[in-house]
């Protein structure tokens, strides 16, 4: 879906004389947690004449900010008789617009998110590893630009390239923390259909079930695509650490992983689907002359050299 033009969609319903939040619209969408893609979204806006962005602010009246600059905002507020005092809106509460009609798309996807990750299996769905390939997209600052999609195909025991290819693709959906799927699965989708070379295991710069679901990007991905998959992820946004192994609810879901001693932070991996920690853990640490798997690393360089 267009996510979008759904939001813009919301946006377009506030009455004259009226704005609405970052959390309000969020909620609207069906998650809370969108607030700031929200803002982002308000910000790639691109005809501020025909969506009225200015018309959303902070949940306690702080204006936030306005690609047209917050001068801007405050004069097209002031036509729209809202008032403006000490860079907040007067009377907030009185003008809040909550009423948005919707039915709540993010509700949607993560009731999807949750039957799919009934599906996920965390068993070797194969009896040799050939090539792995190494998959990462980058995005242009306009949301409304093509993102470039990469992969880099790698010989298992050589660790020589095999295959490399980029696709370039518009994304209809922003960056919502444990949505990313939804984000990037079109350009994953052709990119991998592309593709000349059958890969064994396909890496991903994401989480695989370290998710407060289970499903992040490349178990969800792999699900989707029937492949085995790892999620290869720089940063823990979710769980607790216990001896290198990362918890969700004392459920083991990721690994921490440094590939020498020489790197001061770690990688967080975990298997996405057709997979298990066993041999998730063994094939990253095949790649591992740097912090990051070398497909994996080969692939964001391709992406951010064709972007």
């Amino acid at each position: 879906m267009n996510l979008f033009e759904y939001t813009y969609d919301l946006v377009r319903q506030i009455p004259d004389g009226k704005i609405s939040s970052y959390g309000s619209v969020a909620k609207a969408l069906g998650d809370k947690i969108a607030a700031r893609a929200v803002g982002r979204m308000m910000n790639q806006n691109p005809d501020a004449d025909t969506m009225p962005c200015f018309k959303i602010v902070h949940s306690d009246g702080r204006l936030g900010g306005f690609g047209l600059g917050i001068d801007d905002k405050i004069r097209r507020l002031k036509e729209d008789k809202i008032n403006v005092k000490n860079g907040k809106i007067v009377n907030f509460e009185c003008v809040l617009f909550k009423d948005f009609k919707t039915d709540y798309p993010l509700k949607k996807l993560r009731k999807e998110q949750i039957e799919l990750s009934k599906k996920v299996v965390l068993k070797d769905d194969f009896a040799e590893i050939k090539t792995v390939a190494g998959v990462d997209i980058a995005y242009p600052e306009n949301e409304f630009e093509d993102a470039c999609g990469a992969c880099v195909v790698m010989d298992y025991k050589t660790k020589k390239i095999v295959e490399k290819k980029t696709v370039f693709c518009k994304t209809n959906f922003p960056y919502i923390s444990t949505y990313l799927t939804y984000r990037e699965l079109p350009v994953i989708k052709k990119l991998i259909k592309s593709l000349k070379t059958k890969s064994t295991v396909f890496m991903f710069d994401g989480n695989g079930i370290l998710h407060p679901y289970s499903i992040g990007l490349a178990s969800h991905v792999g699900v989707a695509l029937d492949i085995a998959s790892i999620g290869v992820a720089k940063s823990l946004l979710y769980g607790k650490i216990e001896d290198d192994i990362v918890t969700i609810n004392g459920k083991k879901r990721g690994l921490v992983f440094f590939s020498s001693n020489k790197v001061k932070k770690p990688i967080y991996i975990s298997p996405g689907h057709k997979i298990s920690f066993e041999t998730s853990f063994k094939i990253i640490k095949n790649f591992s002359s740097y912090k990051i798997p070398e497909p994996l690393r080969q692939a964001h360089i391709l992406a951010n050299k064709n972007l």
